[in-house]
């Protein structure tokens, strides 16, 4: 007998509210397997991840995409606490962004971002780009249960 699927919950911190439901609709169009939180700013996104005000009985995320331009902290900051927390290091994040900088690509990996995806203009290719980091990190991929 096949086991049924873990429910996974992705949290998405993006500003900008077309990006945010194009990704959620991608990311739910193939499967119902998902939980999908979206949080438009990186310190709701703090208060997320370490489960205070609102957020108190917020569950750990599987997978973070993560926009690097948001109001408040920016992604690098918001990638930079995760990654020092004991607790919340080991949770994959996807840095999505329309950078093109040299400069944060290497910052995001000298921060230990798990990958940098630059999101295309053209919404169709954009929403294939959301669909092949799901089937990466959330089908092939084994993350660890925590």
């Amino acid at each position: 007998m096949e086991k049924s699927p873990i429910e996974r919950l992705i949290l998405i911190v993006e500003d900008n509210p077309d990006h945010a439901s194009l990704i959620t609709n991608a990311l739910t169009e193939n499967s119902t397997h998902y939980r999908i939180v979206t949080i438009a700013d990186a310190t709701q996104a703090s208060d997320f991840l370490h489960h205070r005000g609102e957020y108190a009985d917020a569950p750990r995320p599987d997978l973070i995409l993560l926009d690097l331009h948001l109001p408040g902290k920016d992604g690098k900051e918001i990638l930079a606490e995760i990654k020092a927390d004991p607790q919340l290091h080991r949770i994959p994040i996807v840095v999505l962004t329309i950078s093109l900088s040299e400069e944060d690509i290497f910052g995001i990996y000298a921060l230990q971002g798990n990958c940098y995806v630059i999101k295309s203009e053209d919404l169709q290719h954009l929403t294939q780009t959301v669909k092949r980091i799901e089937e990466f990190w959330l089908r092939i991929v084994t993350l660890p249960l925590e």
